[in-house]
């Protein structure tokens, strides 16, 4: 099992998936409650499809990385992209280029890490992200809570072990919040010149289309838009051929 001791007690579980050192590196970021392992095989597949490498690894908090060190914040998506990525790139792919594939929130991480505009990133693709709080992504976080709470969720434990309560529970308080009623990261999007597929299912339970607009019409560089019918939340397990597709095509654009 890899890991990266970044501190005595901030280690990172990772994976890296084998491909040609000339081809750029895909580096897969999950969703809020996600993990190496819930992804599946769809990494892999991406990889295959457009011969490149890949690196999938567990948040701080999550999976089989070490667990969460304080409660979070409203800025721990900025956390995760400005301070826990760099590292973990820096250590596991100095100077390589790379595209970032985040799902949910690690969608929104892959906007707030791309606004820095890193030179070695060549493209993003995000699936189902947030660039604003709306009332439907409220009422899913608030339907998910319940569903923890009444024991619907206990599939989590086999990803998360002894830290699926304090994951849960951080992602959830953390959303909840109501001070992070107001977050919004619109104010970097223009900063992003590396060009963007923007994937989301029409029917997600988390966040409207107009998330997808706002990312689009924000975005610095080129951005695509994909709105996915028939779709919810996670369109790479929903509709794994047609996401597969898509994201192989904007790859083999970027990566030539």
């Amino acid at each position: 099992m890899p890991m990266l001791h970044l501190e005595p007690d901030y280690l990172l579980h990772y994976h890296l998936i084998a491909g040609p050192a000339a081809r750029p590196c895909l580096v897969f970021l999950h969703e809020g409650l996600g993990s190496v392992g819930q992804w599946r095989d769809f990494p892999q597949r991406l990889c295959a499809a457009t011969g490149c490498p890949g690196l999938v690894y567990d948040r701080l908090g999550h999976g089989r990385s070490s667990p969460l060190q304080h409660p979070r914040t409203i800025h721990f998506m900025h956390e995760y992209a400005l301070c826990e990525l760099p590292r973990l790139l820096a250590a596991l792919l100095p100077e390589r280029p790379y595209l970032l594939v985040g799902h949910s929130d690690g969608g929104s991480i892959a906007l707030i890490h791309g606004a820095a505009r890193p030179p070695e990133l060549l493209g993003i693709i995000t699936e189902a992200a947030h660039v604003v709080v709306d009332d439907l992504t409220l009422a899913g976080i608030t339907a998910a809570e319940q569903a923890f709470a009444a024991g619907r969720l206990n599939g989590l434990t086999r990803y998360h072990g002894n830290k699926t309560e304090s994951m849960f529970t951080a992602w959830s308080r953390a959303w909840l919040d109501p001070a992070f009623r107001f977050w919004s990261i619109e104010y970097l999007l223009p900063a992003i010149q590396a060009p963007l597929l923007v994937l989301q299912g029409r029917d997600d339970q988390y966040g409207t289309p107009a998330q997808v607009e706002r990312i689009v019409a924000g975005a610095g560089g080129a951005a695509t838009p994909v709105l996915l019918e028939g779709c919810g939340h996670s369109p790479h397990l929903e509709l794994p051929e047609l996401t597969l597709d898509h994201m192989a095509a904007f790859v083999t654009r970027i990566a030539g």
